[in-house]
């Protein structure tokens, strides 16, 4: 067997005292930050972010909430139900209840009223015929459209729902004339290749 080498004196300390020395070397308290900004920057983003927290997050809690709530009635004014209005009123007073009547107005929004239209001759709000009507003027419906508003504002006359001013558009439509009709495709492709 060959005797181990001896290790030199310095070389001995230097392992002894190495792990005793690199906590008191990483413990050691120097020019240490926080953060990567310097303490003056770093009080000013503080304040910055303090005032955003404060204004702009209220602020656009209170809009979203806001959008949320009113969307049962745009939903309600895109499918031209007959009481928008009332669903109106029910998000608005969804808002002084937190929130609580919303899942109401959104059901309904989505649910035309059962019978309706036998009780009122149509499942549509007034502004839809408004709307039908400035169309109709522009000649942007065609024929069987046309004839469909027509029919619909007779049947509300028969049942008695029809109020003066649908009366007055009913009278206007009269006079509206239909678009013209789109030319099928396989003649308009069969015309261009004869010419």
């Amino acid at each position: 067997m060959s005797p181990r080498p001896r290790r030199s004196p310095p070389a001995r300390l230097r392992s002894l005292l190495l792990p005793l020395l690199l906590p008191l070397v990483l413990a050691w308290p120097a020019a240490a930050h926080a953060s990567f900004l310097p303490p003056e920057m770093m009080d000013a983003a503080a304040m910055g972010i303090a005032w955003f927290v404060i204004v702009a997050v209220p602020i656009g809690g209170i809009v979203l909430f806001w959008m949320v709530h009113v969307l049962p009635e745009k939903i309600a004014h895109k499918r031209h139900h007959p009481q928008r209005d009332a669903i109106h009123t029910l998000c608005l007073l969804s808002l002084v209840f937190g929130g609580l009547l919303w899942p109401i107005a959104w059901l309904w929004a989505y649910v035309k009223p059962v019978g309706y239209r036998a009780a009122y001759g149509t499942e549509k709000h007034d502004d839809y015929f408004y709307e039908k009507s400035r169309e109709a003027h522009a000649g942007e419906l065609l024929e069987h459209e046309l004839d469909h508003l027509r029919d619909e504002l007779d049947a509300m006359h028969a049942k008695g729902t029809l109020s003066a001013d649908l009366r007055q558009v009913r009278r206007a439509l009269d006079t509206a004339r239909p678009a013209p009709a789109p030319a099928p495709s396989g003649e308009a492709a069969s015309g261009g290749a004869s010419t």
